[in-house]
């Protein structure tokens, strides 16, 4: 007997597919489709994917191998006290699944993804790579300018790539595209945080994933597909614990991991997952200086992680705390990849900003391909319990 999906379900099946996909089957079709295409890959938090759009090329998230990668050769070029990612992409790269990218981007995240960047240059010399450095001082005369000179590296680069420079016309389009991806990935946050149970985390996860290989008009047009089609099919609401999850901003989470947080009885709010796609907080303008809009984007209205020097902005913790607050959390929950430095230093701080103003949290580590699902769920569960029986409403 077949059973027919329903709307909601095709969407997410899609997406799943893609997320589970480390062959990257859907770039590859992409560039088949018209012979001389190029796809670039970055690894996660931010880099200026509008620069990879206007020269035609396909931007496309490198995350890790996940849980259904068994790391082998990549383990010979990292120590073991250190994150699982770039291992995992070292063995994404010597594996051959990463042929179809023409080029790679490494963001500032931490000095392990620095030392990733020197040893794709020795391993894949006839790639294009590039280390994205990101100002750290935020006066717009001093970072400002030093940030549009590594965008016009980057410009430069990638027009040679193609063969054409690249225009100011085709940036600010390229820019009016991720503006309205960027509104339709925050339609959908808004949406969960006032619906998480006709937006389970778990979907929108993968739906998130789907944007790191589907180009940004694609993704976004797969967004708002997907609200519509939720909000057309009610489901079952529980009295579940509403958190925000922080700390998962590089190395990402693993699906089962978010499905047994949310099993335990929480409903996740808000989240620092694929960040790239949340980065800059408001529309950058698309009819001026390209490069100096999106200067001006990352120095004064973009997000705030662990891996991004600010000592211009309020204390540690107000922006964790604001998402606590517009998302009407009721605590929240530290998951930080083993050996992540730069969220395991930050959190003793935010932490003490939440005691300071009685929010409940809790924490724990995960790897990509974590096996400890039954510990986090059981956690999770009495964490959302206590938040429920002892919490001051």
């Amino acid at each position: 007997m077949l059973t027919t999906l329903s709307p909601v379900q095709r969407i997410v099946d899609r997406c799943t597919q893609l997320f589970e996909d480390l062959d990257f089957t859907a770039v590859k079709e992409w560039k088949a489709a018209v012979p001389g295409r190029k796809a670039i890959g970055y690894l996660p938090i931010y880099v200026p994917r509008e620069l990879i759009h206007a020269a035609g090329m396909l931007p496309v998230g490198i995350l890790g191998g996940g849980d259904a990668l068994e790391v082998i050769q990549g383990d010979a070029y990292y120590q073991s006290y250190i994150c699982r990612i770039p291992r995992s992409t070292i063995e994404l790269g010597l594996t051959g699944r990463l042929d179809c990218m023409d080029g790679m981007l490494f963001p500032s995240i931490c000095d392990v993804i620095r030392n990733l960047s020197g040893m794709w240059q020795i391993l894949f010399p006839d790639k294009y790579v590039k280390y994205i450095d990101v100002p750290q001082n935020y006066v717009d005369s001093i970072g400002g300018n030093f940030y549009i000179q590594e965008m016009q590296t980057l410009r430069e680069d990638l027009g040679k790539l193609r063969g054409k420079e690249i225009t100011d016309a085709e940036l600010n389009a390229s820019i009016a595209v991720y503006n309205d991806n960027r509104d339709a990935v925050r339609e959908l946050y808004a949406y969960r945080a006032a619906k998480p149970w006709q937006a389970p985390t778990s979907e929108v996860y993968v739906l998130l994933r789907a944007g790191m290989v589907l180009p940004p008009e694609d993704h976004t047009v797969l967004i708002r597909e997907y609200l519509e089609a939720t909000d057309a099919e009610p489901r079952a609401k529980r009295d579940n614990a509403r958190v925000v999850l922080t700390g998962a901003f590089c190395e990402q989470p693993p699906l089962s991991l978010i499905k047994s947080i949310e099993m335990s009885g929480c409903y996740v709010v808000d989240d620092d997952f694929m960040l790239v796609t949340r980065w800059l907080l408001d529309e950058v303008p698309a009819d001026a200086n390209p490069l100096d809009e999106l200067s001006k984007a990352f120095l004064h209205r973009s997000a705030s992680t662990a891996a991004k020097y600010d000592t211009t902005r309020a204390e540690k913790g107000v922006y964790l705390l604001k998402q606590v607050k517009t998302r009407g959390a009721e605590g929240v929950i530290f998951a930080a990849p083993s050996f992540c430095d730069p969220a395991l230093l930050e959190r003793p701080m935010l932490q003490d900003v939440l005691a300071q103003h009685k929010v409940p949290y809790t924490a724990f580590k995960y790897a990509e391909n974590t096996g400890q699902m039954a510990p986090i769920r059981e956690q999770a569960g009495t964490f959302a319990d206590s938040i429920k029986l002892w919490s001051v409403k």
